[in-house]
């Protein structure tokens, strides 16, 4: 009789050690820590996703050290944004993570895409800022790496027109639409969905190849396309871990409705700034400009590796004064010595923005508080100096 129940304890433990480790959540990498805030929504109460680079990071350029390369190759899933912005994964993603499903955010359906905007001095202004003389030229090989320009997806909230809360500026109609701003390219839209993001759950170079290199890929600064990314996420952890695939559904849903709060909130705050003009220090921001109607009027950097010379900053007091703009402003993962230059001797005021969240803690909560302190950010510099 003990002999039969010593065999029955032991069969139980077995199969409960059997059922746990088929419950196990996948192995999650995510690149950049606003995409990895949405995966961490969605993993709570199952598990953790890995995250790649932190807020001080810049994408553009970045190598990987032995730990991340290990944490690569060990991931069942990898969500990053695309090669436009987070390059130098192309690469190791095809050598690492090659058995890993990959979740390209660039190449999701139903999204529309805009090309970066170019020359740096926008609003009719002339590019002048592709006409570098010596100096420029010489400048431009001393700059440290800067981050890629912004892009954006645009998803709908199922909610997002029936409140009206972003008629005057939200609405991808008034703001997005390619018809009305120039500089902007709608993305073909993929005519069998199904069959599309099948195939990108997988990394290839065919598929980084479909990605247009002049796309501006910020496209987690509007939270409709935030909304459309968690649902990608939430399909490919499905599909990785069925078992917990009701709880990841559940918290979709849950995440869903917080995006949609967050989004109206940021529309009522930054409404009263909308139409006061600022500098930026490169175009990183278009998607959350467009999703809330505000009024960029130029960049310093032509280019994320480029220094601008004397003529250059030149164009940019210039801009300054005829475009009345009221704020400067600088990013944590770059040296903010330019901004100073600029804004010497003039009454502009100066801020940061920061599209990576540098000082956010990671974890659940991160993606809202990296959208919110820009909006915060953007209102204090703009409501002084106004």
């Amino acid at each position: 009789m003990r002999r039969l129940r010593a065999c029955l304890t032991g069969g139980l433990l077995l199969l409960a050690s059997t059922n746990l480790a088929a419950a196990e959540p996948p192995a999650v990498l995510v690149s950049i820590k606003p995409l990895h805030g949405l995966a961490a929504a969605l993993m709570q109460g199952v598990g953790e996703p890995t995250l790649l680079l932190d807020g001080t990071a810049s994408p553009h350029g970045y190598s990987l050290r032995p730990s991340e390369a290990r944490a690569l190759s060990d991931a069942d899933l990898v969500f990053w944004v695309g090669p436009t912005l987070e390059a130098f994964l192309v690469q190791p993603l095809d050598s690492l993570a090659g058995q890993a499903e990959l979740v390209t955010a660039l190449n999701l359906p139903e999204i529309t895409l805009h090309e970066a905007r170019e020359g740096g001095l926008w609003a009719g202004h002339d590019h002048a800022g592709h006409d570098h003389d010596a100096e420029d030229e010489a400048d431009a090989h001393h700059h440290d790496h800067e981050e890629h320009e912004g892009h954006e997806e645009q998803t709908k909230l199922d909610d997002h027109d029936e409140d009206g809360s972003h008629e005057e500026h939200g609405s991808h109609e008034e703001h997005g639409s390619h018809e009305e701003h120039e500089g902007h390219e709608e993305h073909t839209k993929h005519e069998d969905h199904e069959d599309h993001e099948d195939h990108d759950q997988h990394g290839s170079h065919e598929e980084h190849e479909g990605t247009d290199a002049h796309i501006d890929p910020h496209i987690w600064l509007d939270p409709h396309n935030a909304a459309r990314i968690a649902e990608a996420m939430t399909a490919a952890l499905v599909r990785a871990d069925p078992a917990n695939g009701e709880h990841y559904k559940k918290n979709l849903a849950t995440l869903t409705a917080s995006l949609q709060d967050l989004d109206r909130s940021l529309a009522a705050r930054l409404t009263p700034v909308s139409q006061k003009p600022y500098i930026l220090f490169h175009d990183a921001y278009h998607y959350f400009e467009e999703r809330y109607g505000l009024t960029p009027v130029g960049t310093i950097s032509v280019t994320p590796d480029q220094r601008p010379g004397a003529r250059r900053i030149a164009e940019i007091r210039d801009l300054v004064q005829e475009r009345g703009a009221l704020c400067i402003f600088a990013e944590p993962q770059f040296s903010p010595a330019l901004i100073e230059t600029i804004s010497e001797g003039s009454e502009i005021g100066a801020g940061t923005l920061d599209p990576l969240g540098a000082e956010v803690t990671k974890g659940p909560d991160a993606y809202h508080e990296i959208m919110r302190s820009l909006a915060q950010d953007l209102t204090d510099c703009l409501t002084v100096s106004g």
